[in-house]
C-alpha cells in the first residue's frame, strides 16, 4: 500500500478521502486555497497551499498540484471527483512524474470524456444508446437539420463535458438556435470547447447508473444500480440503491452489459455507466463517469463495501478478492445533497455557517462545522446526508425524520426543497422520473 497519497480536491469529498487513506494505513496530503486555509481537509492533514481563491489558479493548476505531490513525498494521487477527476492529460502527467493516478487508465478517461466517441464505442460494444448524431456538429444550420431528422424534442449535450451543465432540452423546432448558442456558449465556458452533438430526448425517463469496479488482473464486477432520477437542471439531488424501477432480471442484465463494456475498455479502478431507462424497461447509455461519483455511498451502504478503499487498494495492484456472486444487496439506501442554495430560485447562496446539527443514526459526508465559510468560488455542496432501512419504504420514513433533524443555521440552503421532495406521496410510490423537480410545483402530479 501508498506510503502518502495526495488528494487533490477539497470539501466532502477531500474529507472522505482522507477517512480512507486512514483505513489502509496511508498518510493523506491535502492542497487548499488561500480560502480554504481554515477548512477541515486542511487542518486535519498536512495540507499546502496550491494558490489563490479562483478554482483555474488552484484546484485546477496542475503543475502546482504536481508540484506539491512530489516535494511531500506522495507516492499517488486521488482525484476525488469534478475538479480534474476526469482529465486525461492531468492523469497522464501524474504517471510521467512517477506517481501512481488513483484511477482509470488515461485511454479510458479519453475515450469516455468524448461523448460522441463514448456513444460510438458503446454501440460497438453492443450497449443500446440513444438515438443520435455520431459526430459533433459543425453549426447550428447543420444541427437544426439534423434535429428535424431526429425528431423533438430531441436534446443537446456537450460534446467534451458530461452532467446537467451540458444540456440543454429542445422541445420544438422554434427553440432551436437559441438553446443551440446557449449550450455551446456554456460548453465553451466549462469544458473548453463548445462542441455539441445531439440525442432524441428520452420522455419522462428515469436516470438509472451501474457501478462496477476493476482490477488490474482482469476481473470485473458491477455492485447493482443507483436510481438518481430526482434533478434540478440535470443536476442530481437524491440518489437510490438500488431503483425501485429495476427487477433482479433487469439488474442482472444491465449489469452483465456494463461489465462486459467496461471490460472491452480495458477499464480499471471505480467506474459508472448510467443509462436512461423508459416506462417500457427499455434503456441507453448515456455516459460513463471515469471516477468516483457523489453518490457512491448509498451503494456502500446496501453492498457493505468501501469504494475509496478498495480504489486505493486497486490502484496499489491488489486484487479483488471476491466474485460478482459474491455481491449481495442488503435494504435500501438514500442520499440527498443538501446546497448552500435558495430554494426557491435554486442558486448558489454563500454565507456562513452559524449553527449545524445532524441527527443521530444517519451517514453525513460533510466538511461544514459552526462557523464555516462557504465560498462563492466553489461548488455550493455542503453534505451528504445518507439514510438506510430495511427496504424502501423505511429507508423514506427514515430520510424524513432524518430531514426534519437537521440544524443549519446562517444561510439559505435546498433543505425545504428536499423535506417536500421526501414527504411527497409520489416519492413515497416511487412515480419519479428526470422531470419530477419540474412538476412537483403543480396542482396536479400528472
Amino acid at each position: 500500500m501508498f506510503r502518502k497519497i495526495l488528494i487533490a480536491n477539497r470539501g466532502e469529498i477531500a474529507m472522505r478521502l482522507i477517512r480512507a487513506c486512514h483505513a489502509v494505513g496511508a498518510i493523506p496530503v491535502t492542497i487548499h486555497s488561500e480560502a480554504d486555509a481554515q477548512a477541515p481537509h486542511a487542518t486535519q492533514a498536512e495540507s499546502y497551499l496550491v494558490g489563490p481563491p479562483p478554482v483555474a489558479a488552484s484546484y485546477l493548476n496542475a503543475a502546482r498540484i504536481l508540484e506539491i505531490a512530489q516535494a511531500a513525498g506522495c507516492d499517488a494521487v486521488h482525484p476525488g471527483y469534478g475538479l480534474l477527476s476526469e482529465n486525461a492529460a492531468f492523469a497522464r502527467q501524474v504517471e510521467a512524474a512517477g506517481l501512481v493516478w488513483v484511477g482509470p487508465p488515461p485511454e479510458a478517461i479519453a475515450a469516455m470524456g468524448d461523448k460522441v466517441e463514448a456513444r460510438r464505442f458503446m454501440a460497438a460494444a453492443g450497449v443500446p444508446v440513444v438515438p443520435g448524431t455520431s459526430q459533433p456538429t459543425p453549426d447550428v444550420e447543420a444541427a437544426r437539420s439534423q434535429a428535424d431528422g431526429i425528431g423533438y424534442p430531441v436534446m443537446l449535450k456537450a460534446a467534451h463535458g458530461g452532467g446537467g451543465i451540458g444540456m440543454q432540452l429542445v422541445a420544438s423546432p422554434d427553440e432551436f438556435d437559441k438553446a443551440y448558442k446557449l449550450c455551446s456558449s456554456r460548453a465553451r465556458a466549462y469544458f473548453g470547447n463548445g462542441d455539441l452533438y445531439l440525442e432524441k430526448a428520452v420522455v419522462r425517463p428515469r436516470h438509472v447508473e451501474i457501478q462496477v469496479l476493476a482490477d488490474a488482473h482482469g476481473h470485473v464486477v458491477h455492485l447493482g444500480e443507483r436510481e438518481c432520477s430526482i434533478q434540478r437542471r440535470h443536476q442530481k439531488v437524491v440518489e437510490e440503491a438500488g431503483s425501485p424501477a429495476v427487477s433482479a432480471a433487469l439488474r442482472e442484465e444491465m449489469g452483465a452489459v456494463a461489465v462486459a463494456a467496461a471490460r472491452k475498455l480495458g477499464y480499471v479502478n471505480a467506474g459508472t455507466l448510467e443509462f436512461l431507462l423508459d416506462a417500457s424497461g427499455r434503456y441507453y447509455f448515456l455516459e460513463m463517469n471515469t471516477r468516483l461519483q457523489v453518490e457512491h455511498p448509498v451503494t456502500e451502504f446496501v453492498t457493505r463495501m468501501d469504494l475509496a478503499v478498495w480504489q486505493l487498494r486497486i490502484a496499489a495492484g491488489e486484487s479483488l478478492d471476491f466474485g460478482q456472486e459474491a455481491v449481495r444487496h442488503e435494504g435500501h439506501a438514500i442520499e440527498v445533497r443538501i446546497y448552500a442554495e435558495d430554494p426557491v430560485t435554486g442558486m448558489p447562496s454563500p454565507g456562513t455557517v452559524e449553527q449545524v446539527a445532524w441527527p443521530e443514526n444517519v451517514r453525513v459526508d460533510t466538511f461544514i462545522a459552526d462557523g464555516s465559510v462557504i465560498s462563492p468560488h466553489y461548488d455550493p455542496l455542503l453534505a451528504k446526508l445518507v439514510v438506510h432501512g430495511t427496504d424502501r419504504q423505511h429507508a423514506v420514513a427514515h430520510l424524513i425524520e432524518a430531514l426534519d433533524g437537521v440544524r443549519l443555521t446562517g444561510l439559505k440552503t435546498n433543505l425545504p426543497l428536499l423535506r417536500r421532495v421526501a414527504a411527497h406521496p409520489h416519492f413515497a410510490s416511487a412515480q419519479i422520473d428526470t422531470g419530477f423537480l419540474e412538476r412537483i410545483d403543480q396542482p396536479v402530479l400528472v
